[in-house]
């Protein structure tokens, strides 16, 4: 076996450096010198994608495990509310995966260049650094304000100094009662080892780290001078030999006025930021996740035929991007791919195979930087024999200065035959007005909004869960229909159904879960069919949240796709929540947005989607949005997509929260939600003793393997069959509004699942059912026995059953057999 000699020997034979610790440290770790007063030494990294080209998949890889190792440390319940910050400009790629392994992290990292226009949230010195100054510019004030674990990264922890002053600042503004530490080695001292445990307790916080690797450098007295003297010993003659005897090729001139420069055009999806300096969501990587294939394979066809060796070069603090580029090229390209960035850091290069940083290339800083015109590095890429560099920077950094003479762009192009660049849009936060004074919060998730787990679905409401809300259904109808509130501006008490109504869902359930699961399957096949191949899934709340959760499983368990799935506030007269539609426009391609609901009545909500959505995009000038919803049954014919038009129970029309993670119906009112806040609900934990939503879903998705066939060639069948709906449940509903003396067709609820809900919320006036209806409507048969409202079994009827609330109610009436309407 051939021996591999340790990048760090040289130094350490020189200096009497010593790395003691666990055995993986000489595998992660090489050592060099550089030009820097505080430290002479240089920990370069192996597996991070600085100083060392390496496979895209082990860089993302070490970062992505550290993640889950924090994921396990917290439990889910704290991962899920958890913020990862990540230190510029080393660490900012190493953070971003280590968010990724978190889960559904928001991700923030420090940064040295300022942004006109963004205020600071925070800033800390880095005290052994070449550049010291860190700022926080987070495009979301709120990203750091709020109470979960604080996950901190950087590729090593030393002295604990930059952690240290990271968190005095941070907890000084936003305390918390929980930090994590995270890093690819920990070479704390002896001396250190207490020093984050007494912190711990002054700040009165929780304190842990995670870290790949742990050891310690021993450094001899007099090593900083003695590092000194070596770098001004060899740097002029050893810097300069090196790029000269490295030259392998003769520049390409692929590139009109500047040699070597080929431009590749991404096709970066429109307001996805480049990377974390203002934030990064969870739906955003999801959104990079979609739009990584097709960048990849414009990148891939762009090299040169027989490539054999290719290098993605990142940019300084933009290090996500360009990994996630280089790990997607390398599972479609037959050429070995590595990864690495340029620099600021000034580092000794040395010819010497123990040592780590064997060229260097120089060229001026090409981004405009806010410390004045400057030297940059891109090391061990001269006579590292890549066939290919793609160079991949922000547009803030494609200047004149990256194709001068001494630039980037003609430095490579002396050390490979093919140079090509590709520009990410430089993301720049929207400047905050009076018309829009702040930025809207993330979603809310489970566990601490909804009994969902929290990648099932992102609620983008706001938690009223204090407010009093609840009314008795007399007074509700009765200022509904007077005209004196809307049925948004507040509640019905949750209705708590009877162990016998209980055993009724159970067995309506177990009779009708495989039919929904086809359904499901169905309706999903659908809209990866015609809407999008990776839609992002939109919710109706509530009674749509469950059928967008299974459709999400769906996707997993018969494509492996996982869908981003949000759920939003849709009110009749008020149409949708605006800011709902601001976010996922600046998260999502509008485009690939699906509307999601249970089930049609008479399309009054699908009539009321396409009218808001019409009037946002005139006032937003936003596009894309398509308003057509996808349901899972379709009785009144009003949409196209769907799994069925058949009006049959489906169990989760049968209770309120309980079925639908224990959130209420959506409210919207003056007093509570501002212009800018999303529309409000209710958690109601105090119920979580009744809850099935996690078991109506679990036993729905039991079926999909049983169905997948029958649910494939239904997609099939309606894919070839003409859809256009014909509106006959409107029709059907002004005939009954008529006939019954309503004229209103607000108060005629047709369907099982409408029926069901008046039962529920509202006061019923009498139940029309289908003649020979069976089962489906044995739970609509208990409501109403339990409530004295009579029900009337009519011929010709579309619908299995239809709901009518009197039109005349006032506190105190009857039903139509003489009975109290109570509830």
């Amino acid at each position: 076996m051939k021996n591999v000699v340790w990048t760090g020997t040289w130094v350490a034979e020189r200096l009497g450096v010593e790395l003691v610790g666990d055995e993986r440290l000489s595998d992660l770790l090489g050592l060099a010198l550089r030009r820097n007063p505080r430290r002479a030494h240089l920990l370069v990294s192996n597996v991070l994608g600085k100083h060392v080209p390496q496979s895209p998949s082990v860089v993302y890889g070490h970062g992505f495990a550290l993640g889950r190792r924090v994921r396990e440390l917290l439990g889910a319940e704290d991962a899920g509310a958890a913020v990862v910050l990540g230190y510029a400009e080393t660490a900012t790629g190493l953070g971003h995966c280590v968010a990724d392994g978190v889960g559904l992290a928001p991700y923030l990292h420090s940064t040295r260049r300022p942004v006109p226009g963004v205020d600071t949230a925070g800033g800390f010195e880095e005290s052994h650094s070449h550049a010291t100054s860190h700022l926080l510019l987070p495009e979301n004030p709120a990203l750091l304000a709020g109470a979960g674990p604080l996950v901190l990264v950087d590729d090593e922890f030393s002295t604990g100094n930059t952690v240290l002053n990271t968190i005095r600042d941070l907890h000084a503004r936003y305390p918390r009662d929980r930090y994590v530490v995270v890093a690819l080695v920990d070479l704390r001292s002896a001396a250190d080892l207490g020093r984050l445990a007494e912190f711990a307790t002054e700040i009165g916080a929780r304190v842990d780290l995670v870290a790949a690797a742990r050891g310690t450098v021993n450094l001899p007295e007099g090593v900083l001078e003695k590092g000194q003297a070596l770098v001004a010993e060899h740097e002029t003659t050893e810097a300069t030999r090196t790029t000269e005897n490295t030259k392998t090729t003769e520049p390409a001139d692929n590139r009109p006025g500047h040699p070597g420069a080929a431009r590749v055009e991404l096709g970066w999806p429109r307001g996805l930021p480049d990377g974390g300096r203002h934030g990064f969501t969870p739906g955003q990587r999801i959104r990079l996740d979609a739009a990584l294939p097709a960048m990849a394979a414009r990148v891939a066809e762009a090299l040169p035929e027989g490539a054999r060796r290719v290098l993605v070069l990142g940019f300084e603090e933009l290090m996500y991007a360009p990994l996630r580029l280089a790990r997607e090229l390398e599972q479609v390209v037959s050429a070995e791919v590595r990864y690495s960035t340029t620099t600021r850091s000034p580092v000794l290069a040395l010819d010497d195979p123990g040592y780590a940083i064997r060229t260097r290339l120089v060229f001026p800083a090409h981004d405009d930087p806010d410390d004045g015109p400057g030297e940059r590095y891109a090391y061990n890429v001269a006579g590292a024999g890549f066939d290919a560099v793609v160079a991949v920077v922000d547009s803030a950094a494609d200047t004149p200065a990256l194709y001068a003479p001494d630039g980037l762009l003609v430095q490579l192009a002396e050390h490979t035959p093919s140079v090509l660049l590709a520009v990410v849009p430089s993301y720049v936060p929207a400047r905050p007005s009076a018309e829009r004074p702040s930025m809207l919060p993330e979603p809310l998730r489970g566990p601490a909004f909804s009994s969902y787990a929290p990648d099932e679905v992102g609620w983008l409401l706001q938690d009223l869960s204090d407010v009093t809300l609840e009314a008795p259904t007399e007074e509700r109808e009765e200022a509904i229909q007077s005209g004196g509130a809307h049925y948004a501006e507040s509640l019905p008490v949750e209705y708590q159904p009877s162990p016998q109504y209980q055993e009724l869902f159970q067995t309506a359930l177990g009779t009708s879960a495989a039919r929904i699961a086809q359904a499901v399957g169905a309706v999903t096949e659908l809209v990866l069919a015609e809407r999008s191949p990776h839609p992002v899934l939109v919710s109706l709340a509530r009674a749509g949240t469950p059928v967008g959760v299974l459709m999400r499983r769906w996707a997993q368990h018969r494509h492996g796709l996982d869908l981003p799935h949000y759920a939003v506030s849709i009110v009749r007269g008020r149409g949708i929540d605006a800011n709902a539609l601001r976010w996922l426009a600046a998260h999502h391609d509008p485009a690939d947005v699906v509307f999601v609901d249970g089930w049609t009545g008479k399309g009054a909500i699908t009539r009321e989607l396409t009218e808001a959505i019409r009037e946002f995009e005139a006032a937003e000038g936003v596009t894309g949005f398509d308003p057509e919803i996808a349901v899972l049954a379709d009785p009144g014919s009003c949409v196209r997509t769907y799994g069925t038009r058949e009006d049959f129970l489906i169990p989760s029309a049968c209770l309120n929260s309980t079925v639908s993670g224990l959130i209420s119906r959506t409210v919207l009112r003056s007093d509570l939600v501002g212009e800018y806040d999303f529309h409000g609900a209710k958690f109601y934990r105090e119920l979580a003793g009744s809850d099935v939503s996690v078991d109506f879903l679990d036993a729905v998705a039991a079926h999909f393997p049983d169905v997948a066939d029958a649910a494939c060639a239904q997609a099939k069948e309606l894919l070839a069959t003409d859809r256009t709906p014909t509106w006959e449940g409107w029709a059907a509903v002004e005939r009954i509004s008529e006939e019954y003396e309503i004229h209103d067709v607000n108060l005629v609820k047709p369907g099982v699942g409408e029926t069901t809900r008046v039962l529920l919320r509202r006061v019923p006036w009498k139940i029309l059912a289908r003649a020979g209806a069976g089962t489906d409507l044995d739970h609509v048969r208990l409501l109403a026995q339990q409530r004295g409202v009579p029900v009337e079994e009519v011929d010709e009827l579309p619908y299995t059953c239809v709901g009518l609330i009197h039109p005349k109610y006032t506190r105190g009436a009857t039903g139509a057999d003489g009975k109290a309407v109570t509830v």
